[in-house]
């Protein structure tokens, strides 16, 4: 009994001293291994302020900025955690880690897929800076100002004042409208005037009455067609270019085109008749002679 324990205990020391050999062997390569991992983490942390400020230059989205910036720290972090372990020699660590990291990652994307879309259809939102913060945009069936581009969603404000959000893979999948994306949009004018009216003295007024008002550029002109004889009325379409990146503009445009063209008119006689509709009554008594 005795000697099983002095073997036991002999053992016990052989490999203590053994390990106690390997740590002094690589205490030099740990060493440098911390080192190596420390410089790489505080670069990582410099390289993450740099990238804020930079990308938060061109991607006014904070949360999108702030996952790019943590996406350049983690990468020089990782960086570093894959040099100490190859300075410390254990290769055959590193390659078990990479092929765990590779399968959970696989595991996780497919879980994830659609959070995954939305995240990576934010960051594309918000690099391309087709979208911004208080946009008025059209996009899957809702209109309003964008309130957010967040990683998950876009969030808009309709007109009634209730908030809407949409994931951002439909908002990149389907089409939409930006008003915002120009800053020039058309205004289109529908009227009509009497028939007795004269059609060309029509034209003229309307077109100098909105030519005074709204300034035209060089390759844009006011268009004024005919378009049919209506009921009561000569119809008529009128086109201009007004300064607008919202749909408030536009409406804001056309609603004072609308007071101008009136006001010409009345100045000059020109009606814009009311819908007149006439109706037939059959009288079904009228050959019933009378008692």
């Amino acid at each position: 009994m005795e000697n099983q324990i002095n073997a036991s205990w002999s053992k016990l020391v052989e490999r203590l001293d053994g390990w106690l050999d390997n740590i002094i062997v690589n205490l030099p390569n740990f060493i440098l291994a911390v080192i190596v991992f420390g410089i790489t983490y505080w670069l990582g942390q410099v390289f993450k302020r740099w990238s804020d400020k930079f990308l938060s230059s061109f991607i006014k989205q904070k949360s999108v900025s702030n996952l790019l910036s943590n996406l350049v720290a983690i990468v020089a972090i990782g960086i570093g955690f894959i040099l100490a372990l190859s300075i410390l020699n254990l290769d055959t660590a590193l390659q078990s880690i990479l092929a765990g990291a590779g399968v959970a990652g696989l595991a996780v994307g497919l879980a994830l897929q659609g959070s995954l879309a939305n995240s990576f259809s934010g960051i594309f939102l918000a690099v391309k800076d087709i979208i911004k913060v208080g946009d008025w945009v059209e996009t899957n069936d809702y209109k309003g100002s964008v309130e957010e581009i967040s990683l998950r969603s876009t969030k808009i404000r309709e007109a009634d004042n209730n908030i809407v959000v949409i994931p951002n893979s439909m908002v990149l999948d389907n089409p939409f409208k930006n008003y915002s994306y120009t800053n020039r949009m058309r205004v289109s004018i529908l009227c009509g005037v009497g028939y007795e009216s004269n059609l060309k003295k029509v034209r003229q007024l309307a077109v100098q009455k909105i030519a005074d008002r709204f300034e035209q550029k060089d390759t844009e002109e006011i268009e004024f067609f005919y378009n049919e004889f209506g009921g009561s009325s000569i119809n008529f379409v009128l086109r201009f270019w007004v300064d607008a990146t919202k749909k408030k503009d536009m409406l804001h445009a056309q609603s004072e085109a609308i007071i101008l063209i009136k006001e010409v008119f009345d100045q000059h006689d020109i009606n814009i008749p009311f819908p007149i509709r006439t109706l037939q009554v059959e009288n079904k008594f009228a050959d019933i002679p009378a008692n």
